[in-house]
């Protein structure tokens, strides 16, 4: 096979991906549409897929299904002549997997939904699911700009579903009452998450939980925000229900690389650069946001002040060379 052929194909496989990912989240903030978290899924597996699809080619992993004949190896395929490719379970089953644990339990969970309403009808899940989808979709903006850059972000589409009317209590009890989810996927997700780390179960890679509540301004100009945002393991929310939290973060102070290398050669560490710093966040994924040590605005990453404290520790400890 060609070197052209070879990246137009990834090239395609990346095309398709992100379009069914978008559709995913298009079709979730639908307020018309009533089998959000169904489509969700399934077209969110079908990108994930392809993304995975898109690494292994990339890597030169062969991700066709085969079966050992003789001393023969034969590639399958499916009844019309096409290769059977691995679905995304086998995707995520492959040590040269690149997703992270809480990742890769997430996709399983979904996975485990999926065949959950394949099979039969659900009603009103939605409640049930959302941190898992949120958490699925921007773990998805991570990896496919982690693994091909910057051009393949949809973060700017990743948005939060607005909802015209609060969950009143006796929407919540019809919730925890519905047949439906009692009787199949309910009991899927309590058997799967019992199989789970307190962090995994923790882990914003599996579920990303956006907590809210009213806001009563106190100036003018205050109520044209809908909702304030606290993280959820911060001591403000402790002792708030987890149905009616609000998530709220105080604006943190932000850096560029090129701050902190002044700042460090101001502290005396006067061969610390770019290029170290660089080697630094990558040796320590720094940029992954479950380390919460910056954030991307904009496009232009910005690092927080833990990020800096974790610089300075380098830099102490190479002080020898670094002076």
């Amino acid at each position: 096979m060609s070197k052209k052929k070879v990246y137009s194909i990834k090239r395609e496989l990346l095309k398709k991906s992100r379009e069914a990912i978008l559709a995913a989240v298009s079709i979730y903030n639908n307020p018309q549409m009533t089998f959000k978290s169904e489509t969700f899924i399934t077209l969110i597996i079908i990108g994930w897929t392809y993304l995975m699809h898109a690494y292994y080619r990339d890597v030169h992993v062969d991700y066709r299904y085969k079966t050992k004949v003789g001393k023969k190896v034969i590639v399958d395929k499916t009844k019309y002549g096409a290769y059977k490719h691995w679905e995304l379970e086998a995707c995520l089953n492959n040590k040269k997997c690149p997703l992270d644990k809480d990742t890769i339990a997430n996709l399983k969970f979904l996975i485990g939904i999926r065949h959950e309403i394949e099979h039969q009808m659900t009603d009103k899940i939605d409640e049930f699911l959302s941190a898992k989808l949120q958490a699925s979709a921007i773990n998805y903006d991570y990896y496919i700009t982690r693994l091909f850059g910057e051009k393949y972000s949809i973060n700017e589409s990743l948005s939060l579903a607005i909802q015209f009317s609060p969950i009143a209590p006796s929407q919540m009890d019809e919730l925890k009452d519905n047949e439906h989810i009692i009787s199949s996927v309910k009991n899927f997700i309590v058997d799967f998450e019992e199989k789970l780390s307190e962090d995994q179960l923790q882990s914003s890679r599996y579920a990303y939980r956006v907590l809210f509540v009213p806001i009563n301004a106190k100036r003018r100009g205050q109520a044209d925000r809908v909702v304030e945002f606290i993280r959820s393991d911060s001591p403000l929310a402790e002792g708030i229900e987890k149905q009616y939290a609000l998530i709220k973060e105080t604006e943190k102070n932000k850096y560029l690389p090129s701050q902190i290398v002044l700042l460090m050669n101001n502290e005396g560490y006067t061969k610390f650069n770019m290029s170290k710093h660089t080697d630094l966040w990558k040796q320590e994924d720094a940029k992954n946001p479950d380390k919460h040590y910056g954030v991307l605005v904009a496009k232009t990453w910005y690092w927080y002040d833990s990020w800096i404290q974790k610089v300075r520790d380098y830099c102490e400890a190479n002080k020898e060379k670094l002076i």
